[in-house]
């Protein structure tokens, strides 16, 4: 298998795209496709401050190191939620350091079970919560704290075009229209002070990823968190993954269709301002206090830790 554009040796086969590339070309066609969405959807400039949510896997890390070559100025956060099967928490967060320690930049770690006492996985069990349900509110809220209480324009996350489109489809499936109203790889601010929200490998599937980082020697967390396996998500996943080996361009032709037409789902369903201020710690909220703060019962000890 042969580059279509210079005729060297491929490394990767985009049948999507009816396209074959050797390193050299894939490495600036990722650059290039990047560069595209967030062009496209007018992300951030190079003025702006990004913080990107990084997890010691593939996604997260090729993304910073992408961004850091187009010249954006990135910091990563890790949220080291105290997993401990096969050392997977602590695993990946020493790949991020990894990372930092090969380049120039920046990362901030939250170590919840210092910040809290336990792990989201213990707090889950006593409080009778999923263990995806409690780790995804406890990360959705310390990227919005660390970004707001740090003056970060953006919050950037490594979701890639394999994970739009399988959130899309259980998100139809179940008709989740407040989900619908907000699918877009870009939300912008929704108040003076908040960051924008950005997913700009939207248009870079998982394969793609994976190659990147592999030629580029990033070292990247193999293993999926021990507690997803049976995740339903991962079974959208695996009916996408089907349907694009039958037919190449299915997950980009589904996730597009919906770009298109996500206007449909717009109105009182669209993402606002929260109303309130949280009474314990501050942050932008739909209640009086949080749902963070009311899961972890955060005290004004453990709020001036964080």
């Amino acid at each position: 298998m042969k580059c279509h554009i210079c005729k060297d040796k491929a490394v990767i086969k985009l049948r999507q795209h009816s396209l074959a590339l050797c390193a050299r070309h894939f490495d600036e066609w990722m650059l290039r496709r990047v560069q595209k969405a967030i062009s496209d959807f007018k992300m951030f400039s190079k003025k702006d401050k990004i913080i990107l949510a990084v997890s010691g896997g593939k996604d997260s890390l090729a993304l910073w190191d992408i961004l850091t070559r187009l010249g954006y100025y990135t910091s990563g956060l890790y949220i080291n939620l105290g997993i401990t099967h096969d050392g997977y928490s602590d695993e990946s967060e020493e790949l991020c350091w990894v990372f930092v320690r090969n380049r120039k930049c920046d990362l901030i770690v939250v170590d919840i079970t210092q910040a809290h006492g336990m792990t989201v996985m213990q707090k889950a069990r006593a409080k009778h919560r999923s263990i995806c349900s409690a780790c995804g509110l406890t990360k959705r809220y310390y990227m919005n704290q660390v970004a707001i209480t740090k003056g970060f324009d953006v919050i950037a996350t490594g979701h890639n075009l394999d994970d739009q489109a399988a959130a899309l489809l259980g998100n139809i499936l179940h008709w989740n229209v407040l989900y619908l109203a907000n699918g877009s790889p870009y939300s912008p601010p929704i108040g003076e002070g908040h960051p924008a929200k950005t997913k700009p490998l939207f248009l870079c599937t998982e394969k793609e990823t994976t190659t990147y980082c592999l030629l580029r020697n990033i070292s990247f967390v193999e293993q999926e968190c021990p507690y997803a396996e049976d995740a339903t998500f991962l079974e959208w996943k695996r009916l996408l993954n089907r349907a694009e080996e039958r037919s190449p361009g299915t997950k980009w032709a589904f996730y597009r269709g919906y770009l298109k037409n996500m206007h449909l789902f717009a109105g009182e369903c669209a993402e606002k301002e929260p109303p309130y201020k949280c009474k314990i710690c501050g942050l932008p909220s739909w209640h009086d206090t949080c749902s963070f703060c009311r899961f972890w019962k955060v005290d004004n000890t453990s709020k001036q830790n964080q």
